[in-house]
């Protein structure tokens, strides 16, 4: 949008109508304010630690402006993505590429961006790198899971830990020296024990490659996953984090520690406006036709296992009975919630879900030809501009 919208959270009825009247339904609305809150909020329970934001969840030019005047960090993983930062006028220098699988033109088209930290997991993505060997630093990931994530995201990434100083040995034996490792324990975590012991770990990687390889290693990517609320309270940052930073204070000295958030710093700023298209009381409940759904903005349901808070803007009074809130598609499959317990809705009646921000609009489509939803920032500026 070409002006800044003011919003104050929490959001009135009024304001949430006033902007579907400008920008229609369904509409995605993204809370700069809440951006950086969430930004400053892990920077302070992870001091000393660099947070490269994950463009994946939410691969928005505004919100990649917004963090970059608060001095974040950026991660990239694809071609579009690098794109995405090079347009906002991001520098190269604050940028990594950590997706650990690639072809030689997306390591091609980073380096000529000017990204040079890249991130590695087997023999034959090293063996990628020798052409490049002299422009280049490279992390190798390492495979650590976390029974607490809802979502794995060492299943398809990292070596084994057993592996590791191998294949450190295995790249200086072709002239790539491997200046680090990484490894993200998974999304939306519930305990920090697995970072604890991935921490204390590839500590010991780092001292027993310091012995053996030419060069010390000097850098550690802690990944994401950090939680946020759903329909579940999620832990306190600064509590969820107090272990981490006591085992990353054990690291080796003269380690350069950066994370990859996403989800925690995106999530919470997001709340999604649909409208009620239609209604039809089938098998004793009322079915809600949504004008948003599974295939648009609550894709995450599916994708990522999120299940979002959602009721009417206006708060009804009257018995809450079970029923079915359904996306616009001629999809059967196209259900947000079933058994859901909500007072009587009337047609035309608006609908907020909220911590919608990370993986929605991103995994979004016009499936059926229905529209996605128009995402549009609020509080761009900021509290003092």
């Amino acid at each position: 949008m070409n002006e800044d919208v003011r919003l104050d959270a929490p959001y009135r009825a009024e304001a949430l109508e006033a902007l579907v009247a400008r920008f229609g339904s369904p509409l995605l609305v993204i809370d700069c304010n809440v951006v950086r809150r969430q930004y400053h909020a892990l920077a302070a329970a992870l001091p000393g630690v660099d947070l490269h934001f994950a463009l994946k969840p939410l691969p928005e030019r505004t919100v990649v402006q917004v963090l970059a005047r608060e001095r974040s960090w950026f991660d990239l993983a694809t071609n579009g993505e690098v794109d995405l930062v090079r347009d906002a006028g991001i520098p190269a220098s604050r940028c990594v590429h950590t997706h650990p699988i690639k072809r030689d033109s997306d390591i091609r088209h980073a380096l000529e961006y000017g990204v040079t930290t890249f991130v590695v997991d087997n023999p034959d993505e090293i063996a990628k790198f020798v052409p490049y060997r002299d422009r280049v630093r490279l992390l190798l990931r390492v495979a650590f899971s976390s029974r607490e994530a809802i979502v794995d995201l060492s299943r398809k990434f990292g070596c084994e830990p057993g592996a590791a100083l191998d294949l450190v040995a295995l790249a200086a034996k072709s002239g790539i020296r491997i200046t680090g490792f990484s490894f993200h324990v998974g999304s939306q975590v519930g305990r920090p024990d697995m970072y604890v012991q991935a921490i204390e770990t590839c500590g010991g990687f780092i001292a027993g490659a310091r012995e053996r390889g030419p060069g010390p290693l000097d850098m550690l990517d802690i990944g994401g996953g950090f939680a946020i609320d759903y329909l579940e309270p999620a832990p306190a940052i600064d509590e969820f984090c107090r272990p981490i930073c006591a085992a990353l204070a054990r690291l080796p000295n003269g380690v350069r520690v950066i994370a990859e958030p996403g989800r925690f710093i995106c999530g919470p700023a997001g709340i999604a406006l649909s409208t009620v298209m239609g209604r039809s009381m089938r098998g004793g409940r009322w079915w809600y036709y949504l004008d948003d759904g599974i295939y648009g903005t609550f894709s995450g349901q599916l994708y990522d296992h999120s299940r979002f808070p959602i009721e009417p803007v206006r708060p009804r009074r009257g018995p809450r009975l079970p029923c079915v809130l359904s996306g616009p598609t001629c999809d059967s499959g196209d259900v947000i919630a079933e058994d859901l317990p909500m007072p009587e809705l009337a047609i035309g009646e608006l609908m907020v879900a909220r911590q919608v921000g990370a993986y929605t609009s991103a995994t979004a489509t016009d499936f059926n030809f229905f529209p996605r939803a128009r995402v549009r920032f609020v509080n761009v500026e900021g509290p003092d501009a």
